[in-house]
């Protein structure tokens, strides 16, 4: 019978020394251990394979362990030792569960009942409670009173990769540690030391490989050291840095790099026949786009810090690949191929057949090479408004349209470097000859309301009809008194539509003098006077033998509509 481990639980840490990463976690649980100040529940976070149920059992260990736990000094033969029970998940005292599985409020009122009964051997009873986050509502709130007040011989340890989907009442009553990624160097010397217990010839770029693609995951990197182990030392081989590749499938760069250079030269059949042809060996549609949006972060990297030699995602030969395109493109283009690709993403996910999808994502990236720079369209915009502008201030003169006429078919830098300038006297007096012909003249108040409503400024119109009352009127300069509704706006509103209008600057006035009656005032006043004489007509009077209830409600002159 084969009793060989695989590396992930061969070795797996025993003691807080033998963790990778995690030193200051480690230093606080001991020193509250050696200060008998453990809590009530802890709560361990990360991601996955950095360590949460491997430190959860040797909290268990630590604190259950008849000597000084992580200290030389071992327990004798003659005294049960908890640490090798704990090891071999044999220990009645330490239970653990998987919330994954056992999610609901039956599953944990199992455990609170168990939890009334004193520890068998142990001095705690310890429940390590797995991905509990998992947990529905009520199996969180069976919980919330044993977790804050335990029995003196209980102990929680909770563990989780999605600590945000944990209630805040859980996390209140928990002592919580989050244990961190392993950084690039700590994972590579710890899998060196793995390599060389293991007797395995394997050479520090491809421990490297392995360490990357780890993601700062120790169980992850310990998975693909022994598939690497197994695939070729097995073989008598040596591990290197391709064969790694080849193993993980970072091989298949290559190919996506030469698919996205296709695109950048817009070679579309190219490629659509390189999309086939690594479709056609099991790629995924969407593992390519994403492929291709890494390529296309390293192209802008590239392109904004240089060559990315210490990127071990990539080889040697596709780092060479990628400054390449680099040079070829710049960080609009670059920065449209990612908005253009990341929205092909998006489509993927409601196609049934996402590789037609795909197809169509690469033929619109590829006449994307094609497509004018948003940056010298917008100048071209800007420099046609000037040029506009110069067109309506010089209608009345033939030279400038005749330099208008002939620039508008030329690119910018054309119009720039060959339209002649016009005199500036020239342009001057055209202007001023324009803003006469366009000038308002304002005889009166009326003409002023008459004219704000032919702007269609309804709030000045309003205020100079029922709130202002007019004092002395001027060309030039108006006097006014007004009410207590007036716009607290309107002597800025009214000083600046004059000028807008007239040409001239007009001042304002308020004056102390009660001047004339409202516009409006005097309407009303004309229409009751006309509605009165009215009522006096014979006319009226014959209406009302006809129609005696009849009643004048309103009376309009015959030009009035």
């Amino acid at each position: 019978m084969n009793n060989r481990k695989v590396l992930s639980l061969k070795y797996r840490p025993q003691n807080f020394d033998q963790l990778i990463g995690q030193e200051s976690m480690a230093i606080a649980i001991q020193n509250a251990i050696a200060m008998d100040r453990v809590p009530n529940a802890y709560l361990l976070t990360g991601i996955r394979g950095v360590g949460k149920t491997t430190t959860a059992r040797i909290i268990a260990k630590a604190i259950n362990c008849n000597k000084k736990f992580g200290t030389e000094e071992k327990c004798s033969k003659d005294e049960y030792c908890h640490c090798e029970a704990i090891i071999d998940s044999s220990h009645m005292d330490i239970l653990e569960m998987d919330a994954a599985s056992k999610t609901g409020i039956d599953d944990i009122r199992e455990i609170l009942e168990s939890s009334q009964y004193l520890p068998a051997s142990a001095k705690y009873k310890v429940f390590i409670i797995d991905e509990v986050h998992m947990l529905s509502k009520q199996a969180f709130n069976a919980l919330l009173k044993t977790l804050e007040e335990p029995p003196a011989h209980l102990k929680f340890i909770l563990a989780t990769t999605e600590v945000k989907k944990i209630p805040v009442t859980i996390l209140s009553r928990c002592q919580r540690f989050d244990l961190r990624r392993i950084k690039m160097d700590e994972m590579q010397n710890f899998l060196r030391n793995i390599s060389t217990k293991e007797e395995a010839k394997i050479d520090d770029k491809a421990l490297a490989i392995i360490a990357k693609a780890s993601e700062g995951s120790v169980r992850d990197a310990l998975s693909i050291l022994d598939q690497a182990i197994i695939t070729f030392n097995l073989q008598e081989e040596e591990i290197t840095e391709d064969k790694v590749r080849d193993m993980l499938g970072l091989a298949d760069q290559t190919r996506v790099i030469e698919l996205l250079s296709y695109i950048i030269q817009g070679s579309q059949k190219e490629a659509l026949q390189e999309a086939e042809d690594i479709f056609n060996i099991g790629a995924d549609p969407k593992l390519i786009v994403q492929s291709m949006l890494e390529i296309i972060y390293l192209i802008s990297r590239t392109k904004t810090f240089g060559t990315i030699e210490n990127d071990l995602s990539v080889s040697e030969s596709e780092s060479l690949l990628i400054k390449k395109i680099a040079d070829e493109v710049d960080l609009t283009y670059i920065s449209m191929l990612w908005h253009f690709t990341l929205k092909g993403i998006e489509e993927l996910n409601f196609m049934p057949n996402p590789f037609l999808s795909f197809q169509m994502l690469l033929i619109r990236l590829a006449h994307l090479k094609n497509m004018p720079d948003p940056q010298s369209l917008l100048q071209d915009n800007n420099f046609d408004n000037e040029i506009d502008s110069e067109d309506t201030e010089s209608s009345s003169a033939a030279q400038v349209e005749s330099v208008i006429s002939k620039t508008q078919i030329k690119n910018t830098i054309q119009e720039k470097k060959e339209a002649p300038k016009v005199k500036p006297e020239i342009l001057n007096e055209i202007k001023e000859e324009k803003n006469q012909s366009d000038n308002a003249v304002i005889k009166s108040f009326q003409d002023l309301i008459d004219l704000a409503n032919k702007h269609k400024e309804i709030e000045l119109k309003f205020d100079l009809e029922r709130n202002v009352r007019i004092v002395r009127f001027e060309q030039g300069k108006i006097d006014i008194s007004f009410n207590e509704n007036l716009s607290k706006d309107f002597i800025k509103n009214i000083s600046l539509k004059l000028s807008e209008w007239t040409g001239k600057r007009w001042i304002i006035s308020l004056s102390k003098d009660q001047g004339e009656t409202t516009v409006f005032d005097k309407k009303n006043k004309i229409k009751a006077e006309l509605l009165e004489k009215m009522k006096q007509s014979d006319s009226y009077k014959k209406i009302l033998e006809a129609f005696p209830d009849a009643e004048l409600v309103d009376v309009k002159e015959e030009d009035q509509e």
